[in-house]
């Protein structure tokens, strides 16, 4: 699932040929309610950006379109007349623009919303802070993890929890917890706040370094993904297990570096 560095390049990609310019034609298919994009034909694109794990486009009559990737979706821009690189059955949305056709293929999630009412959003609404954004409020999402709900859960399933801080998944979930030497089975409640402050900077410090221009994305991994390899720092072998009960992801640790927690096994 693209995390909130690959929707912040997807903005940042987007950007320079949308906003700014009025949109000639729009069209959505697939799966699920299909927004009446026809309302935003004839308005200028204000915005593209992200928030979270989500990609939002404004337009100046109070719109905005919101979508999220999931698994298998992307974005795609072409110039007029470019052939796609994917099928077109596959295209959720379509959004044409003077010299610039941007593609949204494959995304499960594409719904056209009032502006104003964004706060109000079911999902967009119960977002933690965005780790991604220059406003990041540390403090706000150390207290969203410090919340009753999340005392017994593992370390590992809160950072992946939206709601608590946004942007972050599985794979720097991962990166982060091996980066900070902290065992992703401890459970919140057990970790300090000082712990716990280091860990949301170092996801920020992970997150940004991966979106920046001159990075290739992601970068080189430590533990994600190398089950059975070594430790790049101890060389002990990588363990993997699936985690969490709600949507069970792939966990990746080092056994040596981030040892099991002694009271909270």
């Amino acid at each position: 699932m693209p995390e909130g560095d690959t929707l912040f390049r997807t903005a940042a990609g987007l950007r320079p040929h949308l906003v700014g310019r009025t949109v000639t034609a729009a069209r959505s298919a697939g799966p699920g309610p299909v927004p009446q994009v026809a309302r935003i034909v004839g308005h200028e694109i204000t915005a593209v950006e992200s928030l979270g794990k989500n990609l939002l486009i404004r337009f100046d009559n109070g719109l905005e379109i919101r979508t999220h990737l999931r698994m298998n979706g992307s974005w795609h821009r072409y110039r007029p007349g470019e052939r796609w690189r994917r099928p077109a059955g596959r295209a959720r949305l379509v959004l044409e623009v003077p010299g610039a056709v941007a593609v949204c293929f494959d995304a499960p999630v594409v719904e056209l919303l009032e502006q104003r009412v964004e706060a109000l959003h079911p999902s967009l609404g119960r977002l933690g802070p965005d780790l991604m954004s220059p406003d990041f409020d540390a403090d706000e999402a150390i207290r969203r993890l410090r919340e009753p709900s999340r005392a017994a859960m593992s370390i590992a399933e809160a950072l992946l929890d939206q709601r608590a801080l946004a942007g972050i998944g599985n794979i720097w979930k991962n990166e982060t917890l091996w980066t900070d030497r902290v065992s992703p089975f401890v459970t919140v409640g057990a970790l300090d706040d000082a712990s716990l402050a280091r860990l949301v900077g170092t996801a920020r410090r992970l997150l940004l370094a991966s979106a920046a221009p001159t990075s290739r994305g992601f970068g080189p991994r430590s533990v994600y993904g190398r089950s059975g390899r070594p430790c790049p720092r101890c060389g002990t072998v990588i363990a993997s297990v699936q985690q969490g009960t709600e949507l069970p992801r792939t966990t990746y640790w080092c056994p040596t570096c981030q040892p099991p927690p002694t009271s909270n096994a």
